[in-house]
């Protein structure tokens, strides 16, 4: 292999049950200051934590968000994930279908790997050069197919959120 070959690691995403968080990718600084702003113009009173992997110039993690606890959580699981341009953000008193579409449609925003409350892994490929992120496990896999029962409650349920009626 050209380079030195590839290693691939499974980082666990770390955080609370009641958190939300979005895994992407990006190309610009600005991703940090426009994240923030669609996060808190799409949901006043969301609490978020953001952490970008600078991947040229100084190469740092930066860090935005107005919940102290948040932005540690999105430093730390940055550190750890450690792809360039890569972005995460943790999402507290409000879900991911609220803001996603509006990070979707920032410029610089390349990929959504998932949105998700559910417990998740990055699959993350290692050369000599750096890292990326070549995709999530998000969850766990299917233990059957949904029946009638499965239906009601899935309608029941985007009934309580306000998505379904009737």
């Amino acid at each position: 292999m050209i380079g030195g070959g590839v290693e691939f690691k499974v980082i666990k995403i770390h955080k609370p049950e009641d958190v939300n968080v979005i895994l992407g990718q990006s190309h610009f600084i600005k991703t940090v200051a426009d994240i923030s702003e669609a996060v808190v113009g799409s949901v006043p009173g969301a609490k978020f934590g953001l952490g970008f992997c600078e991947s040229s110039g100084d190469c740092l993690i930066r860090i935005d968000g107005n919940d102290e606890d948040l932005k540690a959580l999105a430093r730390d699981n940055a550190r750890v994930i450690g792809a360039g341009h890569s972005f995460i953000l943790f999402l507290r008193d409000c879900y991911p279908i609220n803001v996603l579409n509006a990070i979707k449609n920032i410029q610089e925003v390349c990929t959504i790997y998932c949105a998700t409350a559910n417990a998740a892994e990055v699959v993350i490929a290692e050369s000599v050069q750096g890292r990326g992120i070549m995709g999530v496990i998000d969850g766990m896999k299917p233990k059957g197919v949904e029946g009638p029962e499965g239906v009601q409650w899935r309608n029941d349920l985007l009934n309580r959120f306000g998505y379904k009626r009737g």
